[in-house]
């Protein structure tokens, strides 16, 4: 492949050994081509604050792709404030079968993820141009989804509070966090609680990252 992208296909393919998956060099190369996407829309959009193609690998890719694993039981996600499509898109490639519905209230960014799901072909993603307290759950495919996910979104309280009607019985909200927020679970709205927490190793991140599993309390 060309682009700016093609000098880091080694350092994805190494990442994704990292995390213990394996995709085909046919979906390798499409995560490939989102992240040439995302490169490029970037320059006019301002979709994410990363420019150099090799954190562009590290922090979106590989950390989108290391949740995979505690996704496995979730069939119909939805997707909060994920601005350039992340960990959304992300996910869309490499799980064909799993709905992502993504819910964006800025304008620009919904526009580039409708743009990448038309070029890469992606029939398992769709966009939502709405405020997540505005989208009702019956807006969804299928209705309330079996996993609501948010990446850097806002507090844990902010984030059940806006998404979880979006939730459907018996799913859960999966918070992507940098370091353990135990000031936020603490401060998480009566009727939730933290049913695990996983610690996330990003090959080539240097950071420390989690991915944090709310659901009901019973």
């Amino acid at each position: 492949m060309s682009g700016r992208l093609a000098p880091c296909a080694t350092q994805l393919a190494e990442g994704i050994a990292g995390l213990g998956l394996v995709l085909a060099q046919e979906t390798v190369d499409r995560l490939l081509a989102f992240g040439e996407l995302l490169l490029k829309w970037n320059k006019v959009y301002n979709l994410t604050a990363i420019r150099s193609p090799q954190e562009l690998v590290t922090h979106h890719l590989l950390d989108a792709l290391a949740v995979l694993p505690h996704l496995a039981a979730v069939n119909r996600l939805a997707d909060i404030g994920s601005g350039g499509g992340l960990p959304g898109v992300v996910l869309a490639i490499v799980r064909p079968a799993l709905i992502v519905t993504s819910i964006e209230a800025v304008g620009k960014k919904a526009s580039f993820q409708q743009q990448a799901k038309i070029e890469l072909g992606l029939g398992n993603f769709g966009v939502l141009h709405q405020r997540v307290e505005q989208v009702r759950a019956a807006a969804l495919p299928g209705g309330a989804a079996d996993g609501v996910i948010s990446r850097a979104f806002s507090s844990l309280a902010d984030f059940v509070t806006l998404s979880g009607h979006l939730v459907a019985e018996g799913g859960a909200l999966y918070a992507m966090k940098g370091l353990r927020p135990d000031a936020e679970i603490a401060a998480l709205p009566a009727g939730w609680a933290v049913s695990a927490i996983h610690p996330l190793e990003v090959p080539g991140l240097g950071a420390e990252r989690h991915l944090l599993v709310i659901r009901r309390a019973p």
